[in-house]
């Protein structure tokens, strides 16, 4: 399995959301093998945040300029960064009901960890972990025993 960094330039274009899907899902099944696969809940819960902080970056957050993936170990660390100093809250208790406003809290019962730092020369990043537990069969991660 491959580890290391990824940085994604991003741009106002409408299908941004999807791209940054897909070069995360490529992230993914890359680091973490049959564990990142599509299917696998960590895998479509790390895509399905993926797209809730990106779209955030765009809605909220002035100028998003950068996807940034790292593994870490069993754990996929994402950050979106954007030039607005303003860090995410929520508007008041989640409701289900409504159209929107649900990324804060799927980032809350979704993800390992997260946060948000300002980034030098202003601006903000918003990061998240999503842990990728191995499959069993996985040669290269075996299930832990137990």
């Amino acid at each position: 399995m491959a580890s290391g960094t990824r940085r994604y330039e991003l741009t106002e274009i409408p299908e941004v959301v999807g791209a940054c899907r897909d070069l995360t899902r490529r992230a993914l099944s890359e680091w973490f093998g049959p564990a990142g696969a599509p299917g696998q809940v960590a895998a479509e819960d790390a895509l399905l945040l993926v797209s809730e902080v990106v779209t955030n970056a765009f809605t909220h957050g002035g100028v998003p300029y950068e996807l940034r993936l790292d593994r870490t170990g069993g754990r996929l660390w994402v950050q979106v960064s954007d030039t607005s100093p303003v860090s995410p809250r929520p508007h008041g208790p989640h409701r289900p009901s409504r159209a929107s406003g649900h990324g804060l809290y799927l980032l809350e019962r979704l993800s390992a960890a997260w946060g948000c730092v300002p980034r030098d020369g202003g601006g903000k990043a918003v990061w998240f972990e999503v842990e990728v537990p191995p499959v069993p069969g996985d040669p290269d991660r075996p299930w832990p025993e137990g």
